[in-house]
Formats: structure tokens, sequence, C-alpha cells
């Protein structure tokens, strides 16, 4: 099926969803699942008992607070406290709670690509945390750090939460990795949270809870097609389907076509077939044990300097610097 020449994509968003829907086999991106509803679902995923991920990095930061903090402020005790898609930042304030609290020098600068969801944190943390230096940076990742780096020569410690590493394949990973590695000096810290692995129920029972709100999650993809493409996706007519490779650590989230249908993308004037079963790739969650987590650092140009972990070690924060 080609793109007919006429059509031209106005979004990057058209142009992910006519390639992955065209291709075989099918695939649509995870980071197309967020927009105001997929915002909403993914905060009640966190609040599901089933998804330890979240609870599981709180009781990090809660139980290695000023371990942590003291780790930061080693050798050169002003630093940059730089968040990479810093979303509403309810686990930083932890950190950043103890930190003003104690009379660290530091100033506090989240990145995110929504200036919507930078602007919210701004206000909660004027509220709830006045004394915290706050400059948010909205862009990609690499665009707001290379201009941070550009500023002065402080000492930087990056913090990327949420196992959101776990998105990406090894070799992806590496690459990010490695551009971050690259962006930081000597006596940066990388402080990135990994979801290690752990008995393969716990992870299908996080991704594929019995209320339906991951379902929900998924499919908000095609309900986003069907609001801002035109689509007419019948989300009752695929279901989301989860599959875990404890070898690989990989897990992976799929919507699958009930029947065979034809549905049509009006604003990329294009009809997609699909056959009785046939997948729609949507996301990757890569689990990790401490060997991938130290062969991805020495990849990237990296060392493990100290790790973190909930008292079951299902969940691992690990402080990475350069080699």
């Amino acid at each position: 099926m080609q793109k007919p020449t006429e059509v031209l994509f106005e979004t990057q968003f058209e142009e992910d969803v006519y390639t992955g829907l065209t291709d075989f086999p099918k695939h649509l991106s995870s980071k197309y699942f967020y927009d105001e509803k997929g915002d909403k679902l993914f905060q009640d995923i966190m609040n599901m008992p089933e998804y330890y991920l979240t609870r599981k990095e709180y009781d990090i930061l809660e139980s290695h607070t000023a371990e942590i903090a003291n780790l930061f402020a080693s050798a050169n005790p002003k630093f940059k406290l730089i968040e990479l898609g810093a979303g509403d930042g309810k686990k930083t304030k932890i950190l950043l709670k103890y930190l003003s609290e104690n009379g660290f020098d530091f100033k506090y600068q989240p990145i995110d690509i929504s200036q919507h969801v930078l602007n919210g944190l701004e206000d909660s943390l004027q509220n709830e945390l006045p004394k915290v230096k706050v400059e948010p940076q909205q862009g990609t990742y690499f665009e707001a750090l290379k201009k941070i780096k550009a500023e002065n020569s402080t000492k930087k410690v990056i913090l990327f939460l949420g196992s959101n590493i776990g998105n990406l394949l090894h070799e992806q990973a590496i690459d990010f990795l490695k551009s971050i590695q690259e962006l930081m000096e000597k006596e940066d810290l990388l402080f990135i949270g990994f979801d290690m692995k752990k008995n393969p129920q716990t992870i299908l029972d996080a991704y594929n809870d019995q209320t339906g709100i991951t379902a929900a999650f998924n499919k908000n993809v095609l309900s986003r097609i069907n609001k801002e493409l035109d689509g007419n996706f019948d989300l009752d007519k695929f279901i989301h389907w989860e599959v875990y490779d404890p070898e690989t650590g990989t897990a992976k989230s799929y919507l699958v076509a009930k029947e065979a249908q034809v549905v049509s993308i009006g604003k990329l004037d294009v009809l997609i077939d699909f056959e009785q079963w046939e997948t729609v790739h949507t996301e990757i969650s890569q689990k990790y044990d401490d060997k991938v987590v130290a062969w991805l650092a020495e990849k990237s140009g990296l060392k493990i300097e100290s790790d973190f972990g909930d008292t079951e070690k299902h969940y691992k924060n690990f402080v990475l610097r350069k080699q």
C-alpha cells in the first residue's frame, strides 16, 4: 500500500501512524498513548495494586533520601538537578523537599516536551516547596541538555526515573545512554531507574490488570487516531494482549484484531486492512538484571557508581558516571 503522492503529513503523529499501520507486522508507538485521557488512565495505572513500579521507586527514594542527597552533593556540593521527562514531579518532590530543608546548594531544572506539564509542575512547587529554585526547560531531552551544558560548568545530576529506559530495545538504550554520556562531564551523575527481572506472573499482572485499565490505556492510541485523524476504529473489535519472555526480560503489548476488518483513516486518505487475529505491536517494557545494566553502562561509556533497591530487589535506581 503506497501513500498517495498528494497527501502530505502535517504532524509526526500522522506520519508515524501511516508508516506503522502500512508496515508488516503493524506497529504504533507507545508515546501516542498519552493525551488528556491517556494521562488520566496512566495515573489510574500507577494507583493499581498490581502496578508495583511506581510504589517501589517511591519506597527507594523515601528509604534512602539522605544517602542519595549526599551522593548528589559529593565532591562538588553545588549542582543542577536535571530531570528528563519530569511530568508532575511527584516522586522527585521527595528529594526536593529533603534537599531544600537541609540547605543543599542546587537548582532544579525539569525537562519536558509539554509546556503545560512544566507550568503545572512549577506552580505546584511554588505552593509546596517555595524555597526550591526551579528553572523549567521545554523541549526534547537532548536539546535541553545541550542548552544546559552550554550555560556554565556547574555539576549536573541527571534524573531519569520510572524505568522509562525500558521502552527501548537494548541497542536503542545504548544509543540513548551514549547521547546523555556525551553531554556529561567527569563529575556529573546519572540517576536512573531500572525495573528488574522477577516472577513473570508479577510482571504480566502489572500490564494486564483484571479491571481493564491497561487495556483501555493500550487502546487509547486507536481513540486518538479516531479523534485526531478521522479514523473509524471500533475499539471493541480489538483485544489488549501482553506477553513476557523471562529469558530476554522483554514484556510486549499488542492490540489484536478479533475479526477481519477494514479501517478508514480520513485525514490520511487511507484504508487499513486487518486479517482476523492480526497484531499491532504498541509497547515494549524491558526488565533487567545487574549484569545487563552493567553491560548497557559499559557500552555507553558509563560505569556504575552505586545502586539503591527496594527490599525485594524488584526495582533499582542506579547511579552512573562517565568512564
